[in-house]
């Protein structure tokens, strides 16, 4: 009968392991079981990455401290590591990029990259996982997150930007810097969430997509739809180096 966890399978090395120092804690000894664990299933697949597999298809629940101990015992294939673990169980996709962040592995943004291109429905998940790690590096982190999920930009943007309030004006801008042609699906998003707020909103996606006059238009017609009135749409369009003749013809005249 197959062990019904991955406790049991670490108390039998104990029999079977090479007899080491004796660890001072409980946890010491927890950690060199699994240490042991882990290497013969890398023995054992020929590969950290399926291993990983393999202990997650087994062990769902164990699978973020074995990543640990994988990111400790093979730091240099951590990319194998990360992959593996968030493909196998995307559940754990948050507290997996949490774990590489602190263990500073890499970067944040080649972390949130990694993360995104493994399980892209989870793109919230790494997203807010990283603005909490490392809020510092906001910007960064939406610029990267855009670029390599641009269908998930809106998500992107109305999830950080719900944690980080004070710095939606931010988060938009360094979206639409990275990918201006989501302008119209972030301003639908935006909008959604900060209706108090349509003023800055759409000026600002107005603002960093002014030298594109399709997307301007989108994004006008987007908030012309969200319930912002002409006269103020009239103004961004015009400040965006619109005509009003031409703000007549795409926007006005779609009432």
């Amino acid at each position: 009968m197959r062990k019904s966890g991955l406790l049991l399978c670490l108390t039998a090395l104990c029999f079977t392991a090479p007899v080491l120092s004796a660890p001072s804690t409980a946890q010491e000894q927890n950690d060199e079981f699994k240490t042991t664990f882990l290497k013969r299933q890398v023995d054992q697949n020929m590969s950290v990455g399926r291993a990983i597999r393999s202990i997650a298809s087994h062990y769902p629940k164990d699978v973020v401290s074995i990543v640990d101990v994988a990111l400790d015992t093979y730091p240099d294939q951590y990319r194998e590591i990360i992959f593996a673990a968030i493909s196998a169980q995307p559940a754990s996709t948050e507290e997996i990029v949490q774990l590489a962040i602190e263990k500073d592995v890499s970067s944040c943004a080649s972390i949130v990259k990694l993360a995104i291109t493994a399980e892209p429905s989870y793109v919230d998940f790494v997203v807010q996982a990283a603005a909490n790690s490392t809020p510092e590096e906001l910007d960064e982190i939406v610029r990267v997150a855009v670029l390599t999920e641009p269908d998930s930009a809106d998500s992107i943007v109305q999830t950080l930007s719900q944690e980080h309030p004070n710095k939606f004006v931010e988060i938009m801008t360094s979206a639409l810097n990275a990918v201006p042609f989501v302008g119209e699906y972030v301003v639908d998003a935006m909008l959604a969430v900060f209706p108090d707020e349509a003023d800055k909103v759409v000026e600002t996606a107005v603002r960093e997509s002014s030298s594109q006059r399709g997307q301007v238009i989108k994004i006008l017609n987007a908030a012309q739809h969200a319930g912002v009135d002409d006269d103020k749409l009239r103004s961004y369009a015009l400040s965006a180096g619109m005509t009003d003749e031409e703000f007549t013809d795409a926007v006005a005249n779609n009432n």
